[in-house]
């Protein structure tokens, strides 16, 4: 199925526009999965495979949902013709409208799964995780994440001033996230989160960094972080720019100014 949102702007909120199936220790919970894509050609059709090989062994129920924001390498067809011998593979292509945050919002609004979750397209996030982060919220949690800060995760291969700046920018969300539901990597990209946990809520759609913003906003009340070792991009090139540290700047500015001063 390929799908096109053409004025993504208008779209708030991620109450489901769909219209559900059953899933680890045959869970009655449907699991939707955001691939947000930008000239991915080189990876995704590995990612898809990866993912399809870590969930269907787990017996899970679950479509995953490739949100392509015009790619010029051919992205779209390749996920379209993987589509077509997979109907739980699905396309939305966005027109006039680029940012990672966003990409994931559209995709979490046109699904009915009870669980949403999201991870790169770069297999930096290993798919393995993905039945560990699943149960988390099979076991009652609102909230997991594939975090590399928690005992047993790594950054990987970044060199010192990537590791200092990325640490500074997560110890100053500390005092806006809510006491008992804390995370020590709110930055990730890589997690899961009860619908009914963020149903509704309007977030915030430019940026990178949605994790912080359903940390600080959403009706979290529990978290699970499991740890994992950031990988190295598989192919292609990090999106990673000022205007993501400009974005982040914004957001902490507004969820500051919501947390404690009662506005935005």
């Amino acid at each position: 199925m390929v799908s096109s949102v053409t004025d993504s702007k208008q779209i708030t909120g991620i109450t489901s526009d769909a219209g559900s199936a059953a899933g680890v220790e045959k869970s009655p919970l449907k699991l939707a999965l955001i691939i947000p894509t930008l000239n991915e050609a080189g990876n995704i059709v590995h990612v898809l495979n990866h993912v399809r090989s870590a969930l269907d062994p787990a017996g899970i129920a679950y479509e995953i949902i490739v949100v392509d924001d015009s790619s010029t390498d051919g992205t779209g067809d390749l996920v379209t013709a993987e589509g077509l011998k997979d109907s739980r593979i699905k396309l939305l292509v966005r027109k006039g409208e680029r940012g990672l945050s966003g990409a994931v919002l559209d995709g979490w609004r046109i699904v009915d799964a009870d669980v949403l979750g999201v991870m790169d397209a770069d297999l930096q996030h290993p798919p393995e995780l993905l039945p560990q982060l699943f149960q988390a919220i099979v076991d009652g949690r609102d909230l997991a994440i594939g975090s590399r800060y928690t005992p047993g995760g790594e950054t990987g291969e970044w060199n010192p001033i990537r590791k200092f700046i990325s640490s500074a920018a997560t110890a100053v969300t500390w005092p806006i996230q809510h006491s008992g539901a804390r995370a020590s990597d709110p930055m990730s990209g890589y997690f899961m989160v009860r619908r009914s946990a963020v149903d509704k809520i309007e977030l915030q759609r430019s940026g990178f960094k949605l994790l912080l913003e359903v940390l600080v906003r959403g009706r979290i009340h529990s978290v699970k972080e499991i740890p994992f070792s950031f990988g190295t991009r598989y192919r292609g090139d990090s999106k990673a720019n000022f205007k993501v540290a400009w974005d982040y700047g914004l957001l902490l500015m507004r969820l500051y100014t919501a947390r404690f001063l009662g506005r935005g």
